[in-house]
């Protein structure tokens, strides 16, 4: 099963402090916008995603169909094949959100209550 890009998502309290913080230990953004309160942070090909006011806690991300650079990976493990996968091995499956093709999500915890999100984009 490939889960795609990997990263860490916070949920922070003030988005312009983590971003400095992020950026002294020699991260920079890379994606999202401070207007729409999250922002991606890369530093080398580790990725950590900074949140305000979207969510409660620390996920662990994956994004199929994407590569550490954002880039498209063909082929993919579909969001859907995944969790099919998944719920077949007895795992619990929450959250979920898309159709029958393209964008779609859903969480999952491991468990000791770790929350992943596995986050298609395309």
């Amino acid at each position: 099963m490939q889960l795609g890009a990997f990263s860490v998502s916070l949920a922070v309290k003030d988005l312009a402090a983590s971003k400095t913080f992020y950026e002294s230990l020699g991260f920079r953004s890379f994606g999202g916008t401070e207007e729409h309160n999250y922002l991606i942070m890369k530093n080398g090909e580790t990725l950590i995603g900074l949140f305000q006011g979207m969510f409660e806690g620390q996920m662990l991300t994956f994004n199929p169909g994407w590569d550490q650079s954002a880039g498209e990976v063909n082929p993919f493990d579909d969001v859907r094949e995944i969790k099919a996968r998944l719920q077949e091995a007895g795992v619990e499956i929450s959250q979920e959100q898309g159709g029958e093709s393209g964008p779609a999500s859903f969480v999952i915890a491991d468990p000791d209550g770790n929350v992943i999100l596995v986050d298609q984009h395309r």
